[in-house]
């Protein structure tokens, strides 16, 4: 009788389905919707591996990894965090690869109400508020604080500046319309749809270049360059481009 029940229980455990295999992945906030619509798609192909994202600004992103933070795959929103990381020895430099571009823009809400017109209209005395990065933890800050610099605007507008955690908390504050300009990448500003404008895009001396990279805490090193190798590969390519992202 215990034999029957032994290989009953054994049959039954053997018909369970393989639970799917939980990979975390930490990526800039601005990747949101389009890692979102890769999760589905992704799911397909490997029904084995449940991706988890960890979405935020890049520079807060690498703070978690330095504190322990479990980390699979690691993308960010400049080359800068990414160094940073290498240097930190967070992720595995052979695998780091770059896999899209992004611009740079100036946005406003739908109605611009302070009627700005280019980057000469944020001095002006109507554009009271213009939501920024940080630049010390965000990366679409530091381009922003880079092109404002050089254009000679940074200490003269400097007052006016509301400091953002993530380049989609600069997005939230133009599509509520709570200030009268925002720096974006173009693909945020895209998801804005019909509560943000774009005024014009910003010119920046280095591109706006996103690499990814398995961490070197990966608990399944070969999940984590599966899905690496999707999101470089056709497929992750082809959703990407759909959300505005362009080939790096």
């Amino acid at each position: 009788m215990k034999k029957i029940l032994f290989a009953l229980a054994a049959v039954l455990v053997m018909a369970l389905p393989a639970q799917a295999a939980d990979l975390t992945v930490s990526a800039a906030a601005s990747l949101t919707d389009a890692f979102n619509a890769i999760k589905a798609d992704f799911a397909k192909d490997h029904p084995g591996i449940n991706i988890v994202y960890n979405f935020a600004a890049s520079g807060t992103l690498l703070s978690q990894m330095e504190k322990g933070a479990p980390v699979d795959v690691f993308a960010s929103a400049d080359q800068k965090t990414m160094d940073q990381a290498v240097e930190k020895k967070l992720v595995d430099v052979p695998t780091r690869v770059n896999f899209v571009r992004n611009d740079l823009v100036l946005a406003v809400p739908a109605d611009n109400p302070a009627k700005i017109k280019d980057l000469t209209s944020l001095a002006a005395a109507s554009a009271k508020r213009i939501a920024i990065g940080n630049p010390d933890s965000v990366p679409v800050g530091r381009y922003s604080k880079a092109a404002l610099t050089k254009l000679g605007q940074w200490d003269a507008l400097s007052a006016k500046f509301v400091m953002a955690e993530s380049v989609r908390q600069v997005l939230d504050y133009l599509s509520r319309g709570e200030v009268d300009a925002g720096f974006v990448y173009a693909t945020d500003a895209k998801q804005g749809g019909d509560k943000v404008k774009v005024i014009s895009e910003v010119p920046v001396e280095a591109p706006v270049i996103y690499p990814i990279a398995v961490a070197a805490t990966a608990s399944d090193k070969k999940a984590a360059a599966t899905f690496v190798s999707y999101v470089t590969g056709p497929t992750g390519q082809a959703i990407l481009a759909k959300f505005g992202f362009k080939k790096p």
